[in-house]
């Protein structure tokens, strides 16, 4: 189910506009209004060699469980508990069934997990039943992908140039000196050369000097500044090479999000709209959705991205809107 597929945490919201709610006594699960409380965070768990079984574990540490118990004396539903058993049964199993942008819960018995309405005993509780509702999966926290083994790659080397006499440095083998001949006897320079030379060409020697100057010029944009003696060393990239941040919310069937839910994020290297749309798709499991921003100048209303993104690696803000989302049917 790809709601679930790239899924750490989810909050499950019934057609009442209530959320599936773990209760401070460790035991109970109802409805409440609260979709930013912790009790309504459900940490997903996938069944070992099963793509399409889960568990749901509440902030307390303990799954949500198709008991046998029934709800009330002559009725068909039975209650939906938080428990945490010695070994993981099929009661704690759970499977996601698509329907019209949501998902039913099914147990492995073929009944169905049930918000009830209506006056006590039944308001706000929440059986497993043959009868069905439909939850809207509200993705909380994605699962973050990693290298194949597990660890941040690390970082590329610096390169560094050592001139000839930096080497010229490095420690040796201790060797007697060598005899070295007799200096020559001084070269006599009549003063009417040396100024013959200063004078010849001057235009030729700028024009040698400036073309120098432009390769060093190019060099020097690369590398920094050696210290006095010392060696050549590549100037770190800056930081926009690193990417941005894209923060985003996911819609629901209607289009809708919820703003006071926490926006997810990831980092993006690239300018390309269709690029960014495809990491996404791939992040999430959901694909063909749309990509939109918040109108400053519409009350906050969706429109589709179309254009390139902003240079510099500016952090982003968007809304992702699945394909089942009547927002993203009509932004097509």
């Amino acid at each position: 189910m790809e709601f679930f597929h790239h899924a750490k945490a989810v909050r499950l919201k019934n057609s009442h506009g209530k959320y599936l709610t773990a209760e401070e006594d460790e035991e109970s699960v109802t409805q409440g209004r609260s979709g930013s409380s912790k009790a309504a965070k459900w940490t997903v768990e996938f069944v070992e060699n099963s793509d399409d079984i889960i568990r749901l574990k509440s902030c307390y540490g303990k799954y949500l469980t198709a008991s046998n118990q029934p709800f009330l004396l002559g009725m068909t539903g039975r209650k939906v508990l938080q428990t945490l058993p010695k070994r993981l049964d099929s009661s704690v199993e759970w499977e996601p069934v698509k329907e019209r942008g949501a998902v039913k819960l099914k147990t492995r018995y073929g009944q169905y997990l049930r918000a009830n309405g209506g006056l006590p005993p039944w308001r706000n509780s929440v059986t497993h039943d043959t009868e069905w509702v439909l939850w809207e999966v509200h993705v909380v926290e994605i699962v973050v992908a990693q290298s194949p083994t597990g660890k941040t790659p690390p970082p590329p080397p610096v390169m560094v140039k050592e001139d000839s006499f930096s080497s010229a440095q490095l420690p040796t083998r201790k060797t007697p000196p060598p005899t070295l001949p007799q200096p020559p006897p001084p070269v006599m320079v009549k003063e009417d050369s040396f100024s013959s030379a200063q004078s010849t060409s001057p235009a030729r020697s700028q024009s040698s000097h400036s073309s120098s100057f432009s390769r060093q010029e190019s060099i020097d944009s690369l590398v920094s500044s050696p210290p006095k003696g010392g060696s050549s060393r590549r100037v770190s990239p800056p930081k926009g090479s690193n990417g941005r941040i894209i923060y985003f919310h996911i819609a629901n069937e209607d289009g809708k999000y919820d703003e006071g839910f926490e926006e997810l994020s990831i980092t993006f290297k690239g300018n390309g709209l269709n690029e960014l749309k495809s990491k996404l798709e791939v992040e999430l499991g959901i694909y063909g959705i749309t990509l939109c921003a918040r109108s400053p100048l519409n009350n906050g209303k969706l429109y589709p991205l179309r254009l390139q993104l902003p240079p510099n690696n500016v952090d982003m803000h968007v809304v992702v809107v699945p394909p089942s989302s009547q927002e993203g049917e009509d932004s097509e």
